[in-house]
């Protein structure tokens, strides 16, 4: 996609029916943009990345953020941000599919 570009994220959804489905939406040396998608009972265990911030934001769909101590309700339009090295993870426990926008800097 050439940028800049105005589009609707969640058009840009890859699902796929044995994991979640990743896509890049923009990358650079600074900034990934991407996209996961999950079919219901889909998820990405609790992990962390060091050195770099990330910020999910729900765009369809609802489940939960996993976090160290405990898991957070979301649904479309919450937001979560996890810091450098902090552990996080989501579970579309949902019966419909869930489409987050995921934000990384620096990019990987």
């Amino acid at each position: 996609m050439e940028h800049p570009t105005a589009f609707r994220p969640a058009d840009h959804a890859s699902f796929d029916s044995a994991r979640m489905g990743k896509s890049t939406l923009f990358h650079s040396d600074r900034l990934l943009v991407g996209l996961n998608a999950f079919e219901p009972g889909q998820e990405h265990r609790l992990h962390a990345h060091e050195g770099m911030d990330k910020v999910y934001h729900v765009l369809e769909g609802s489940g939960v953020f996993l976090l160290d101590d405990g898991e957070v309700p979301m649904d479309a339009g919450t937001m979560l941000v996890a810091p450098d090295g902090v552990p996080h993870g989501i579970r579309n426990s949902g019966t419909d599919r869930l489409v987050v926008l995921a934000i990384l800097a620096p990019a990987p």
